[in-house]
C-alpha cells in the first residue's frame, strides 16, 4: 500500500443538549414547582495511536468527523444522556497540528496514547435551577453550548531507529533488502523509491532495530526539489543516520556528482530543513564497491574520506552483493546497546540516595 503521510480533517465535538422547562404535576400536589432537568454534555473527539496502522490513507476518503450530541433534559428532574465520545485511530508517530493557528496539539508516539482534540459542549441548565423565593415558576432554561470544531493537520513521522539517506540510486533500497525482510522496489534508474520503507533488522533473539529507507534526496530538496523533501521529516525521529554514497558514480545526471560533493550537498539540505538533523550521529557508507577493481576499492574510499575530512565511522560495502553490510548492522546494534547502558547509568546516578 502506498504510504500517505499527510492529511487534513475536520473534527466537531457534540453540542450540549438543551435544558428543559418542566413542572411537577401530580395528584394532591397542586404546586409541585419546576422540575426541568439539564441537557447532557456533548461527546468529545479523541485521537488514539494504533501500532497496527502505518498510513493515513483512510483520511483521503473520510475527512469529516462529528461526535454525538447530548440529549435534551426532561421533566421530573431527569438529565439528558451525554453524547458518546468519538475515537479516531491514527498510526503511531502522528503529529497533530491546528490548521488555523499552526500550533502543534500533540504527538502520538506510543501505542494506545490518546489525545483530546475537541471538547464537547456543556449541557444547558433546566428550569429547576432558576427557582427562587421571588420566582416560584421559572420558565427559563438554557440551551446547550456548541462543541468545539477544529481543522486538524495529521502528519506521520515514521518511528525508525536508523534512517538511510543519500542521492537517488545510492543503493538505499538495496541495502535495506540485504539486511532485513523488507522488499522495496529496486531498479537501475533514479527515484525508484517513491515512499519510505521500513525494515526490521534482527541481530539475534530480542535484539533488533527498525531501519527506514527514505526516498532519494537531491540538491534543493529542502526547498521542494525531487521526492525526498516531503519525507525529510521521517529522519527527525531516528537515532542514527547511515549516509549512503555511490563510490563510482557514472558520468552525467545525478550520478555524475562526485562522492564527496554528494555528501556535502545532502549536508546542506539537512541543515536547511532542520539543523538538528545534521547534529545526529551519522556514519558514512561508501556503496557499490563491486563496480571498482579490488585493488582500487580501498584507494578510492580513502580518497573520499580524506577529501571530506570525515572523522566518524565509515564503511566500504557492496549492498547488491551483501558484502560488508552485516558488520554495519552489528555495529549499529552495539551503538544502541551502549546508548541504553549510558541512559541507565545516568538514571541511576540521578536517583536520590
Amino acid at each position: 500500500m502506498k504510504l500517505v503521510d499527510e492529511a487534513e480533517i475536520q473534527v466537531s465535538a457534540g453540542n450540549g443538549g438543551n435544558g428543559c422547562v418542566g413542572f411537577r404535576r401530580e395528584k394532591f400536589i397542586p404546586l409541585g414547582g419546576p422540575d426541568g432537568g439539564d441537557g447532557g454534555d456533548g461527546g468529545n473527539v479523541w485521537l488514539v495511536a494504533d501500532e497496527n496502522l502505518n498510513t493515513l490513507v483512510d483520511f483521503r476518503h473520510q475527512k469529516q468527523f462529528r461526535a454525538q450530541r447530548g440529549e435534551n433534559g426532561m421533566g421530573r428532574q431527569m438529565y439528558g444522556k451525554a453524547g458518546a465520545d468519538l475515537t479516531i485511530t491514527v498510526p503511531v508517530g502522528t503529529v497533530v497540528t491546528n490548521v488555523e493557528t499552526d500550533e502543534v496539539i500533540g504527538d502520538l508516539a506510543r501505542h494506545g496514547e490518546r489525545l483530546l482534540v475537541a471538547h464537547g459542549g456543556k449541557g444547558g441548565l433546566g428550569n429547576m435551577h432558576f427557582k427562587s423565593s421571588t420566582n416560584r415558576t421559572p420558565r427559563k432554561a438554557l440551551p446547550g453550548l456548541p462543541g468545539e470544531e477544529r481543522a486538524l493537520k495529521l502528519e506521520l513521522k515514521l518511528l525508525a531507529d536508523v534512517g538511510l539517506l543519500g542521492f537517488p540510486n545510492a543503493g538505499k533500497s538495496t541495502l535495506i533488502r540485504a539486511v532485513s525482510a523488507a522488499t522495496p522496489k529496486v531498479a537501475d534508474y533514479p527515484f525508484t523509491t517513491l515512499y519510505p520503507n521500513l525494515g526490521v533488522v534482527s541481530v539475534e533473539m530480542h535484539r533488533s532495530f527498525v531501519i527506514a529507507d527514505i526516498p532519494g534526496l537531491i540538491e534543493g530538496a529542502a526547498d521542494g526539489a525531487g521526492l525526498g523533501a516531503q519525507f525529510l521529516r521521517h529522519l527527525q525521529r531516528t537515532r542514527l543516520l547511515l549516509h549512503l554514497v555511490d563510490i563510482a558514480p557514472m558520468e552525467g545526471g545525478v550520478e555524475g556528482v562526485s562522492p564527496a560533493e554528494q555528501v556535502r550537498a545532502i549536508e546542506r539540505e539537512l541543515e536547511k530543513h532542520d539543523p538538528e538533523l545534521l547534529a545526529k550521529p551519522r556514519w558514512l557508507v561508501l556503496n557499490k564497491a563491486d563496480l571498482l577493481l579490488e585493488e582500487e576499492q580501498q584507494v578510492a574510499a580513502q580518497a573520499v574520506v580524506d577529501e571530506l575530512g570525515w572523522s566518524d565511522r565509515w564503511y566500504l560495502v557492496s549492498a547488491i552483493g551483501r558484502e560488508g553490510t552485516w558488520p554495519i548492522m552489528l555495529d549499529v546494534m552495539a551503538f544502541f546497546d551502549r546508548q541504553r547502558e549510558e541512559a541507565a547509568e545516568a538514571a541511576e546516578n540521578e536517583r536520590p540516595e
